[in-house]
């Protein structure tokens, strides 16, 4: 039985719809039950957030055009002015209209004049009969225009008396959008992010015809196995799957094993996907490049890049601040005493990785957060010339978290002070500190 039915769609169209967009259709079926049928005039504005991959866009685009609903979809990253957004969109719509001639590109650089010239593009008879839908993505850069850019596309349909909505799709919450001065509420919808299960089952319907689905499923599995808990990113996950199945794939190509030798073929591929875990996000290499290490049973540290350990180059404070952060994170606050008394020399440091910091339970448990504060204490310690806390050591820190090899945990307005984790691994702390 289809989970998706509307009287004023075809069951048809519902049904491909649904193969479409798969684990989203609770989602699906609430915006569904909000847009009604074509002609009828919806809710004026609608909010849509949640974490990045989690199918705001796809959904949004794949729905609007199953069921060849009009709309405008519009990225505001791309069109980054109130000026170029309100021209995009008024130059899409006169390619939505059948009877308006494609025309040349509009100047409309007021709130007003995008009214007025609104109702002209929509005057046509197909634009009047049903719901216009404008779609804005990446939302949360209306915020950097003008004061009175978003508050009119909230209202857009009480100014202009005619049957439009507006969608905004963001991955930060309404309360960030909302002025000061305060604004038309939107509906808000939430996407919640995809559960292992639905990784799963969306990363498997994309198995190559040439193997069984059976056989791209385990595959899939064991890189969830190994990728979920550091990667929740569905496109990443989407790029790694792609990558890496080749090498899956080699004793079965060389006839070493069939589809269903697990062992074997878990065997195989499981130092190649640690080497995979140290380039995640960063693209740092290229796919031809990657695939030739596959081929070549090649090592990325060897090429340039953030995670290659050789290349990385650190002002000379920055280095101790990384070590001080690592051990904030993997040793408990009871051994600071213990361990950073102002006697302590540097060449302590340097040789004591390999007595307090490789306590299995600590690693196996991951990076603890810090306060700011004990970060400088360790700091002061194993450093063996006095640091003042200035500015400089101050932008240093921030710089080491836009670089993520810190990260700034919890939210600015914390009164106790931002706390930190270190996201470097202890082979990396070993190469700085030598």
């Amino acid at each position: 039985m289809p989970n998706l039915e509307h009287p004023a769609y075809p069951a048809a169209a519902l049904l491909r719809l649904e193969s479409l967009v798969p684990c989203r259709e609770s989602q699906v079926s609430m915006l569904l039950s909000i847009f009604g049928e074509r002609q009828q005039f919806t809710f004026p504005s609608i909010f849509i957030y949640g974490h990045t991959s989690s199918g705001k866009t796809y959904v949004m685009q794949t729905l609007l055009n199953t069921l060849q609903l009009p709309h405008v979809f519009v990225n505001c990253v791309e069109h980054f002015t109130s000026r170029l957004l309100l021209e995009e969109i008024l130059i899409q719509l006169q390619n939505c209209s059948s009877e308006t001639a494609p025309a040349s590109r509009l100047r409309c650089d007021t709130f007003n004049d995008f009214v007025r010239l609104f109702k002209q593009a929509v005057s046509s008879q197909d634009l009047q009969d049903q719901t216009l839908y404008i779609v804005l993505d990446r939302a949360e850069q209306l915020r950097e225009m003008e004061a009175n850019i978003l508050p009119a596309f909230l209202r857009l349909q009480e100014l202009t008396d005619r049957n439009v909505t507006v969608v905004l799709l963001s991955e930060i919450v309404w309360e960030l959008f909302r002025p000061s001065t305060g604004c038309f509420e939107p509906l808000t919808l939430y996407f919640p992010d995809y559960s292992i299960g639905h990784l799963q089952k969306i990363l498997s319907n994309n198995h190559p015809p040439e193997y069984s689905a059976d056989f791209y499923a385990a595959y899939i599995n064991i890189l969830l196995g190994v990728f979920y808990m550091v990667c929740r990113d569905l496109k990443e996950l989407q790029h790694l799957a792609a990558l890496n199945f080749s090498k899956y794939c080699e004793p079965v190509v060389r006839g070493e094993a069939n589809e269903r030798d697990t062992r074997k073929l878990w065997k195989n591929i499981e130092p190649h996907l640690k080497k995979a875990m140290q380039t995640v996000y960063l693209r740092e290499i290229s796919s031809s490049q990657w695939e030739r290490l596959q081929h070549d049973d090649g090592d990325p540290g060897q090429l340039k890049g953030l995670s290659a350990h050789a290349h990385v180059e650190l002002p000379y404070y920055s280095k101790f601040l990384l070590i001080a952060a690592y051990l904030a994170s993997y040793n408990p606050v009871r051994t600071d005493k213990r361990f950073f008394l102002k006697v302590m020399a540097v060449a302590f440091v340097l040789f004591s990785f390999s007595g307090f910091l490789q306590t299995t339970s600590n690693h196996l448990l991951g990076p603890k957060p810090f306060p700011l504060d004990r970060l400088l204490a360790i700091l002061y310690s194993i450093v063996d010339s006095r640091v003042a806390p200035t500015a400089n050591i101050f932008s240093q820190i921030t710089s080491l978290v836009t670089l993520q090899l810190l990260s700034l945990v919890g939210h600015n307005d914390q009164l106790d002070g931002p706390r930190y984790k270190c996201t470097v691994s202890l082979d990396f702390i070993r190469a700085i500190a030598r």
